[in-house]
């Protein structure tokens, strides 16, 4: 029996077979990507007694929402959700303006060292963050900016501006020319042009730029780590940690942290997801 249109996911004429495979790997991917989720949520909900239990059900026995209550009660939760969320947002702002401006400047115009220019950032996303943590503690230190919060927008915008400026410049090489030459026609500016026309057909790179930069820097700890001292200022990884004591640590408070500040993380990744594939894979059609 063969399949004859049926959505946009399959070809004409796709074997029964076949789609149920294709469904199937799926379903087994799922359940591997899902599976250690679903463990942090039993633990959550494991009481404090049975947190050692070798029970493998989701949902333990005696469950109960107390490890949640004490992650909002005993600890300082909301306060480094508050500081990474700053943060991020933050991050993902300046990343955005650098690297659309950045962007389209190595698009569109030609320019004394723009080959250079672009080898060059992409030759800085070949080493590693940890390689630059001294040198990036010692101009900090100088410059009287460590242990301030805001401080770590210097670094996670550096780290991901360089791949953002690709990925960007790529989508803007697909824009047609002749539809920013008709308004320079109209009377509209280079800025205008830029910010009416160019910015708006290119949501779905904008939307990857800004899931890469608000992820990178919500879920950061090596950086924050070294830089940041005061426990007043913690973000939420370096907050988290500190449920990790020497001779006991509170996992089910832990668990039930770590699931709830995955929610912003779902919420603007569920939002901006319908960009994702387009926005990944349109820039990479012209170079």
């Amino acid at each position: 029996m063969k399949r004859v249109v049926r959505d946009n996911y399959f070809e004409k004429n796709d074997s029964t077979l076949k789609i149920i495979l294709i469904y199937l790997a799926l379903m087994i991917m799922t359940l591997i990507a899902i599976y250690p989720i679903l463990n942090i949520l039993a633990a959550a909900l494991r009481p404090g007694n049975q947190m050692f239990s070798t029970s493998l059900a989701l949902i333990p026995k005696n469950a109960s929402l107390a490890n949640f209550e004490a992650a909002f009660t005993q600890i300082k939760l909301m306060h480094w959700v508050y500081n990474s969320a700053l943060i991020s947002l933050l991050t993902t702002v300046a990343t955005l303006i650098f690297s659309t401006t950045a962007g389209y400047a190595f698009s569109r115009y030609r320019f004394l060292g723009r080959t250079s220019g672009m080898i060059i950032l992409l030759v800085t996303q070949m080493f590693p963050a940890t390689m630059i943590l001294l040198p990036l503690n010692i101009l900090l230190t100088n410059l009287e900016l460590s242990d301030k919060l805001w401080a770590l927008v210097i670094p996670y915008v550096s780290t991901v501006v360089p791949f953002s400026i690709w990925l960007l410049k790529g989508y803007f090489d697909t824009i047609p020319v002749s539809i920013e030459e008709s308004a320079y026609v109209d009377g509209c500016g280079t800025f205008r042009t830029f910010y009416t026309i160019v910015l708006p057909l290119s949501k779905p790179a904008l939307a990857v730029a800004s899931i890469f930069a608000f992820m990178g820097s919500w879920s950061e700890y090596i950086v924050a780590r070294v830089l940041i001292h005061d426990g007043s200022i913690y973000t939420l990884p370096l907050g988290l940690v500190t449920l990790q004591g020497q001779f006991s640590t509170q996992w089910g408070v832990y668990s039930a942290a770590a699931l709830i500040t995955v929610i912003p993380v779902m919420i603007i990744f569920t939002v901006l997801s319908k960009y994702l594939v387009s926005g990944l894979t349109l820039g990479s059609v012209k170079g």
